[in-house]
């Protein structure tokens, strides 16, 4: 993308305005009186360095573009009330060359509906103090052009402006999306080469002893079995020490049973480590037969639920299975 600075075009709008001034100088004799004029031109002076100078880079402030308009009007009323529509003014008719340069300034700056009303205020005046001939002699025409340029670069800047925004977002989208990929891509070697490290000394023993297995083999093999789901439903409940105490806990007879729904995804590191963290200490302490740690949705102040449930005595039933005594129930907050 080529850019122009914005100081170049800056110092070409003054050049042009300067060279209005000039004009407007050099031929101050040619009206009756010359104070309309200059009045005229100091007016002229404050629009043009204001209009170059305040508001943002981009859209000219309405009340600058109303004063702007203003001056439009007023200039040409000022600097013809003292000429001679059927004389050859010459230079003395620099206010139309000025009213475009003022107005092309402002369609720059996204003032479109402000530059043709200055422009159309022109061309009326005119008319009315000269005649429609007037409008080719003096300028008119021209000043009408600069407007309409500007009016159609400014559309086309817009325009352009608006792809490379889109173009921007597509760019993001597609680049969140490969790192997703990429993501999904990494984590999934990295679940396989867990589970790999698990398994796979257990699988050999397996295959070595043809698949005849001790109990407590057999009992391992549940164990390991037990983790390697862990590693699918539970992955964003497991640290180091999360795994060890769930470990122990299988191993002296509990279930444990992880699931992991999403709900601490956004969680800050510090924020999800104090959770894992007191996620292990509750394990830890129960003495329950079932263990189950769930997260909570999103909505929830709870992180993360757990619950201790502990098996009937022997020789006692129960009319409903899934009716366990609760050891305890733990809801670790979000914040802590």
């Amino acid at each position: 993308m080529i850019a122009i600075p914005r100081w170049l075009l800056l110092v070409l709008a003054a050049l042009f305005s300067a060279y209005h001034v000039m004009l407007a100088v050099t031929s101050i004799r040619v009206p009756a009186s010359p104070w309309p004029t200059a009045a005229a031109l100091v007016l002229y002076v404050v629009a043009t360095v204001a209009s170059l100078t305040v508001g943002s880079r981009a859209r000219m402030p309405d009340w600058l573009a109303a004063f702007d308009l203003a001056v439009c009007i007023v200039m040409p009323l000022l600097v013809t009330s003292q000429l001679d529509p059927s004389a050859s003014n010459g230079y003395a008719t620099w206010y139309v060359a000025a009213v475009g340069t003022l107005m092309t300034i402002a369609a720059a700056r996204r003032q479109i509906l402000a530059a043709w009303l200055g422009v159309i205020a022109l061309a009326v005046q005119t008319i009315v103090w000269a005649g429609p001939l007037a409008l080719g002699e003096l300028g008119v025409i021209g000043s009408i052009a600069w407007v309409a340029i500007a009016h159609m670069l400014a559309a086309a800047l817009g325009t352009a402006a608006r792809e490379t925004r889109r173009y921007a977002q597509a760019e993001r989208e597609a680049a969140e999306w490969q790192a997703a990929q990429d993501a999904h891509v990494f984590e999934g070697r990295e679940r396989l080469a867990q589970t790999n490290r698990i398994a796979a000394p257990m699988l050999r023993r397996i295959a070595d002893r043809g698949g005849v297995l001790t109990p407590l083999q057999r009992r391992e093999c549940r164990i390991l079995e037990a983790a390697i789901r862990d590693e699918i439903r539970g992955r964003m409940l497991l640290t180091d020490d999360v795994r060890a105490q769930v470990h122990r806990a299988r191993e002296r007879g509990a279930t444990v049973t992880l699931l992991d729904e999403g709900g601490i995804d956004d969680l800050a590191d510090v924020e999800r480590e104090r959770v894992l963290r007191r996620l292990a200490e509750a394990i830890a302490s129960s003495g329950a037969d079932r263990i189950i740690a769930r997260t909570a949705a999103e909505t929830s102040a709870a992180a993360v639920t757990v619950v201790g449930l502990v098996e009937p005595a022997p020789g006692e039933v129960l009319e409903d299975p899934d009716d366990l005594d609760v050891e305890f129930w733990l809801e670790i907050p979000r914040e802590a």
